[in-house]
C-alpha cells in the first residue's frame, strides 16, 4: 500500500523539485549556473507521409503512381512536462551537459527557457505553424521542378522574422546579441520601414539601401497575439558582408507558390519544418515512375530549401528512436547536423537502424538509389 501510494504521489510531483543542470547565466553568458530542467525532449512517431498526401483534378496533367510498393517516414518528438516518477524511471542523473541529464541518450531534459525560449504560447504556435507551411510549399515547388514540372513558380512572400543575429558567440550562446533583437521576436512580421511598406524581402533590402549601419530606423511590426506595434530599431552591417546594412534578422523564406494542379498536404497540428525532406521525397516518388524507395521504408528528417539542401533539425537523437519503434531499417538525416549529433544518432541505433547523413535532395536520391530504389524519371 506504501509502495503505491509513493507511486501516486511521485507521478503528481514535477520532476523540476530535483532535475538540474548547468545552462549559461543570461546575465554573464561566459558563466554556467544551475537551473531547473521540468521538461523532456522524447520520441513521439514516424508516420507515413503518403497517407497526408492528396491531389487535385488531374487529368491531362499528371498521374499518381499507384505500384509504390514502400514508404517515405516523416518523424515527430515531443517536450512534455515530466513527473518526479518519471524524472526516477528514465533514470535521469546530474550533469552539465547540453545533450540532456539522462542515463537514456534518447532523453534530453530541458529548461524553460530551453523548451519555450522568451516568446509567448500563441508566439510559439504562430512561428511553428508558419516553419510547417514554409516547409510544405517549399516541398511541393523543389518536387515538382525535380521531376519536370517546370511552369511550378516561387512568388514572394511577407517579411517574417526566423532568428535575430548573433554578433559574438560564447561557448553557452551569445555574447552579443544585434541590438534588434531586445525589440524583435521570431514569428514578427515586418510590415513598413519608415513608413514605407515592405511586401517582400527584396522590398526590404531596397528600402535599406541607403541605410548605414548605426541609423535608426522605424519599423511597424505585426506580431503573433500582440497585433501591430511601432520599434525603433539600429542598423547593423551584416556579419556575412560589411558593406551590407542590415535590421538584424534572419527572415524566413515565405514564398507561397504557383503550381500546374493542387496538392494538399495534411499537416494537421505539426509544427516546423523538419518534415520538408520527406514531403519532397513522397511528392517526387508519388509523380514520376517507378519506386525511390526500392520497396523499402524509408524514415526522412530535414528542412529542405528551395536550393535542395537539407537543414538541420532538433531533436535528432529522439527521432532516431522513434524510427526504431516502427521497425524501419533506414533514416536519412541532414549532414548539416555535425559529426556529433551523428555520432550520437548511430550510437542509438544501434545495428537496427542505419543512419544515411545527406546534404541535399541529389544526395538523398543517390542514396536511395545505393539502397536499390529507382532514379528518378522526368515526366516531361
Amino acid at each position: 500500500m506504501a509502495t503505491l501510494l509513493l507511486v501516486a504521489v511521485t507521478a503528481l510531483l514535477p520532476a523540476s523539485l530535483v532535475a538540474e543542470k548547468n545552462v549559461a547565466d543570461p546575465a554573464n553568458p561566459d558563466v554556467e549556473v544551475e537551473e531547473a530542467t521540468p521538461y523532456a525532449r522524447v520520441p513521439a512517431a514516424a508516420q507515413p507521409v503518403s497517407d497526408r498526401i492528396s491531389f487535385g483534378e488531374l487529368r491531362g496533367v499528371a498521374e499518381v503512381d499507384q505500384d509504390r510498393r514502400g514508404d517515405f517516414y516523416f518523424v515527430t518528438i515531443s517536450e512534455p512536462p515530466e513527473s518526479l516518477l518519471s524524472y526516477w524511471v528514465t533514470g535521469w542523473t546530474s550533469c552539465g551537459t547540453e545533450e540532456g541529464c539522462s542515463d537514456q541518450p534518447e532523453i534530453d531534459y530541458l529548461t524553460h527557457d530551453e523548451k519555450y525560449g522568451t516568446s509567448t504560447p500563441i508566439q510559439r504556435r504562430e512561428l511553428g505553424l508558419q516553419q510547417m507551411r514554409t516547409s510544405e510549399q517549399v516541398a511541393q515547388y523543389v518536387a515538382l521542378r525535380a521531376v519536370g514540372y517546370d511552369d511550378a513558380k516561387l512568388l514572394p512572400g511577407d517579411v517574417v522574422v526566423s532568428q535575430l543575429v548573433c554578433l559574438e558567440a560564447s561557448a553557452t550562446g551569445c555574447a552579443e546579441p544585434a541590438p534588434a533583437d531586445t525589440v524583435l521576436d521570431p514569428g514578427d512580421k515586418i510590415l513598413r520601414v519608415d513608413g514605407t511598406p515592405v511586401a517582400t524581402v527584396d522590398a526590404l533590402v531596397t528600402e535599406l539601401a541607403g541605410k548605414k549601419p548605426g541609423d535608426t530606423v522605424e519599423l511597424e511590426i505585426q506580431r503573433p497575439g500582440a497585433g501591430r506595434q511601432t520599434v525603433q530599431v539600429e542598423l547593423i552591417a551584416s556579419p556575412d558582408d560589411p558593406d551590407r546594412t542590415i535590421i538584424g534578422f534572419i527572415p524566413f523564406d515565405t514564398a507561397s507558390i504557383q503550381l500546374p494542379f493542387e496538392i494538399n498536404i495534411d499537416t494537421g497540428a505539426i509544427g516546423g519544418p523538419s518534415a520538408g525532406l520527406a514531403f519532397t521525397l513522397t511528392l517526387i516518388d508519388e509523380l514520376s515512375e517507378g519506386d525511390l524507395t526500392g520497396g523499402s521504408n524509408v524514415a526522412v528528417t530535414g528542412e529542405i530549401g528551395v536550393d535542395g539542401s537539407v537543414g538541420a533539425i532538433g531533436g535528432l537523437a529522439q527521432k532516431v528512436s522513434a524510427v526504431k519503434q516502427v521497425g524501419v531499417d533506414h533514416f536519412l538525416v541532414p549532414a548539416s547536423q555535425g559529426d556529433e549529433q551523428i555520432a550520437r544518432a548511430r550510437e542509438i541505433a544501434g545495428d537496427d537502424l542505419e543512419i544515411i547523413p545527406v546534404a541535399t535532395l541529389d544526395e538523398a536520391l543517390a542514396a536511395l538509389q545505393e539502397l536499390g530504389g529507382d532514379p528518378v524519371v522526368p515526366v516531361n
